[in-house]
């Protein structure tokens, strides 16, 4: 006889429905006082990304099997809650970014990985997609700003890819690169802000099974507005270092220093793990809004999964882990 015994962050699938519930939507500050950007911006339901004159050609690949070993833990946020209310600097630094954020053009979309592995390469999306095994995780996500969403990601485990690219013994951390196009992003025109947008996981970190590049959502193409066509998944960690519309990966030796570690590093660290007892410098963490609803909830650590990865930061006592 087989026993399941579930996780603290898991509850049965029969529970995980979407909130009929209709987002209120609120103007958050502007500019560097609103916050980092989590979320991958241009707004419109899943369904409803691509203009009507484009079809993305993965379309076929959705929706893909779900991944029973990672359900979330609360019911699923209301699909056009998660689609219309999305971070992307590239697009402008507020929420309602949807309609500017489909001029992004998502094919020919390259992906380059390079740095410290045996054999450089650049991939056409699509073929990338053809050599990963996609499938469904429902994950909680937290934003540093406070509002939290559970939403079902399609995509595939980030050890994938590194198992393709093959690092070198001495690469120690990835780094990963958003697209830079000031024609088509105009959030890329303001010179304050240190484009590309860069962000970085140690090596064991990326090797976690939590860690995912998630290419869809909803059982559909990855929408522009959330980081089409593909963006990282971290649960654990603030949403800043969840990256979209990657085009590169680099191997290397030497932490790197992310887009918004770069502007304020006293409250936008390399690990921005989830901690309710750590506070941002401007606001408690203590508790977290979720998205759809005004319900507020406590905080959990690691945003509930620390089972999974606390054992990554055991030696790291010297270490800003949290913000």
């Amino acid at each position: 006889m087989l026993i399941k015994i579930k996780r603290e962050w898991e509850l049965p699938e029969s529970a995980a429905t979407p909130e009929s519930v209709y987002w209120n939507r609120r103007h958050f500050l502007r500019g560097l006082a609103a916050g980092p950007a989590l979320l991958g911006g241009a707004a419109l339901a899943a369904g409803k990304a691509f203009a009507a004159d484009e079809v993305d050609p993965s379309a076929a690949l959705y929706p893909a099997p779900r991944n029973t070993a990672y359900e979330g833990g609360r019911p699923l946020t209301d699909e056009e809650a998660a689609t219309t209310y999305n971070n992307f600097y590239e697009f402008g630094s507020h929420k309602q970014i949807s309609k500017v954020a489909q001029n992004l053009k998502i094919r020919p979309w390259a992906v380059t990985i390079d740095g410290a592995v045996d054999k450089p390469m650049s991939l056409a999306i699509d073929d990338l997609l053809a050599k990963m095994p996609l499938e469904e995780r429902v994950y909680r996500h937290r934003c540093v700003e406070a509002w939290a969403m559970t939403v079902p990601w399609t995509g595939f485990q980030l050890s994938h890819l590194i198992d393709l690219a093959q690092p070198r013994s001495d690469a120690k951390y990835v780094t990963m690169q958003t697209f830079l196009d000031k024609e088509i992003a105009p959030g890329q025109r303001q010179h304050w802000y240190p484009w590309p947008y860069v962000e970085g996981l140690t090596m064991a970190e990326a090797r976690n099974e939590l860690s995912f590049i998630a290419t869809g959502i909803y059982g559909r193409p990855m929408p522009k507005q959330n980081g089409a066509p593909l963006r990282l998944a971290v649960p654990w960690k603030y949403g800043f270092k969840h990256i979209k519309s990657i085009v590169r990966f680099t191997f290397s030796a030497t932490r790197p220093k992310g887009f918004w570690e770069v502007l304020q590093s006293r409250e936008y660290g390399f690990w921005a793990n989830v901690n309710p007892e750590v506070p941002h410098p401007r606001w408690s963490q203590a508790t977290e809004r979720l998205l759809g609803s005004d319900e507020r909830v406590p905080t959990q650590l690691y945003n509930g999964y620390a089972a999974q990865v606390a054992d990554l930061y055991r030696d790291l006592s010297n270490e800003r882990l949290f913000m």
